[in-house]
């Protein structure tokens, strides 16, 4: 009998339902029941993932804030420092503009590398201040993510990869946007989920017909039993 392949998976636009909000809770049973390791690998804090593995029923092998965390199960990676994107936050509130979550910001509030900034907020001041502190501003699709120009996704599974001991060539990964080209350069096979954007769609393997969780599902279907 055939093994399930090692999977990576981002979260938003990828485990979401069609509208683009919350996670489709028909991707927890085939998550809970894969007969190989499963890399969470996201934008969003490093709380998110840990507890969408923890109530799934999965090991916790995350990689959060686009590789600025990166947690193997028995250790946690810091791969940048949150310091200067705060102070490019701060000088952003200073010209006048706001982070765009409201006051209490749960958005920011646990995250420990990167700041995320609103999509309905002007992106290009927020480049331009982020560029003097020599960092850069990466839009999911789901907010701006002023982050450390070094960390990444892919770098993130690589590490997990090592310390788990999955061979990256046999894992398939799935996602939706312009943080996943990095994972999808580090597996053996990759698919975007119709809704991808432009740079997930050019670096993917394939390009999936239905969108959001619709498609990961498919994907999961397809690649089951198949290492």
């Amino acid at each position: 009998m055939t093994a399930d392949p090692p999977l990576v998976l981002d979260i938003d636009g990828t485990l979401t339902r069609p509208e683009g909000w919350g996670i489709d809770p028909r991707v927890f049973d085939p998550i809970r029941d894969w007969e190989a390791p499963v890399v969470i690998a996201t934008g969003k804090a490093f709380p998110y993932p840990v507890a969408l593995c923890h109530f799934v029923g999965v090991p916790e092998l995350v990689v959060a804030e686009n590789g600025g965390v990166v947690y193997t199960g028995d250790d946690v990676f810091f791969t940048a420092d949150r310091e200067a994107a705060q102070a490019v936050a701060e000088r952003y509130r200073g010209a006048g503009y706001e982070l765009g979550w409201g006051e209490e910001d749960t958005v920011n509030r646990w995250r420990e590398t990167e700041v995320a900034i609103n999509l309905e907020q002007p992106i290009e001041p927020l480049r331009e201040i982020a560029a003097e502190y020599g960092l850069e501003v990466v839009d999911t699709g789901y907010a701006y993510h002023v982050k450390d120009t070094d960390p990444n996704k892919g770098d993130g599974v690589e590490t997990i990869a090592d310390h788990v001991g999955f061979d990256l060539e046999e894992a398939v990964a799935v996602g939706d946007s312009i943080n996943d080209v990095s994972t999808f350069e580090a597996v053996g096979r990759s698919f975007a989920v119709a809704n991808a954007d432009a740079a997930a769609t050019e670096a993917a393997d394939e390009v999936l017909e239905a969108e959001h969780a619709d498609g990961t599902l498919s994907v999961l279907e397809r690649v089951r039993g198949t290492r």
